[in-house]
C-alpha cells in the first residue's frame, strides 16, 4: 500500500530529527544544514522546508523527546505503575549508552549559543517537568496523592530517577545497565508516592 503525502512528510521530518541528534552529538553547532540533509537522505531545501534553522531543530528534537518522556501520564493507571513508566522511560532518554551523545551535543551548544541551549531546555525537561507537576496537581485533587507543591514535587522525581545519569552523560563514564535501571524507576516511583500518599484521617 502506497504511503499517503503526510506520512512521507513524517518519515522526513523524523529522519532530519534524527540525522541531525547525531551529528549534534558529534560537532554541536559545527553541524551544517547541507550534513543534516546529506545523512538524512534529503535535499537541503527539504529541511528548510520544515525547519528554517537549526535552532528550530532543535527545539523540535527537545518537544520529540519530551512527548516520548510524558507518555505514561496519559494512561489512567495508579500513580506507581504511571511513575514507574515514566522514569523508566526517562532513565532510557539519558542514562542509555546508545542515548548519552545526545546531552553532551547540548553542552557542545550552550556556550556556543545559549538562545538554542535555552530553547531546548523550555521545549523538553522544562515542558516535561510542567506536564508532570500538571499531572501531581490532578492525582491530588483525585486523593490519589498528596503534593503541596507539584513544582517542586516534579523536580525531585526527576532528580530521584536520574541521580547522576547527566553527569554520567556528561562526562561520557558508563551508564547504569538494564536491570539497574528498571530497579531505580520502580524504586523511585514506590518511594515517591510513598512520601506523598494521601493524607489518612486518623479520627474517622
Amino acid at each position: 500500500m502506497a504511503r499517503r503525502r503526510g506520512q512521507i512528510d513524517e518519515k522526513k521530518s523524523e529522519a532530519i530529527l534524527d540525522a541531525a541528534a547525531t551529528l549534534f552529538a558529534d560537532k554541536g553547532l559545527a553541524a551544517s544544514m547541507d550534513e543534516i540533509a546529506r545523512v538524512a537522505g534529503v535535499s537541503k531545501q527539504t529541511v528548510y522546508n520544515r525547519f528554517a534553522s537549526k535552532l528550530e531543530i532543535a527545539r523540535a528534537m527537545a518537544n520529540q523527546r519530551s512527548e516520548a518522556i510524558v507518555a505514561p501520564l496519559k494512561s489512567a493507571g495508579a500513580p506507581a505503575e504511571v511513575l514507574e513508566a515514566l522514569a523508566l522511560i526517562l532513565l532510557e532518554r539519558i542514562c542509555h549508552p546508545d542515548k548519552v551523545g545526545s546531552m553532551r551535543g547540548v553542552m557542545l551548544m550552550s556556550t556556543e549559543a545559549p538562545e538554542i541551549a535555552q530553547a531546548v531546555y523550555e521545549a523538553g525537561p522544562l515542558r516535561s517537568l510542567k506536564l508532570l507537576a500538571a499531572w501531581l496537581a490532578d492525582q491530588t485533587r483525585a486523593g490519589r496523592l498528596n503534593v503541596a507543591d507539584p513544582d517542586e514535587a516534579a523536580e525531585m522525581f526527576s532528580g530521584l530517577v536520574l541521580g547522576h545519569g547527566h553527569l554520567r552523560a556528561m562526562l561520557n563514564v558508563p551508564q547504569i545497565d538494564a536491570d539497574r535501571r528498571l530497579r531505580r524507576a520502580r524504586e523511585a516511583a514506590r518511594l515517591f508516592v510513598t512520601a506523598y500518599a494521601p493524607t489518612v484521617d486518623r479520627a474517622s
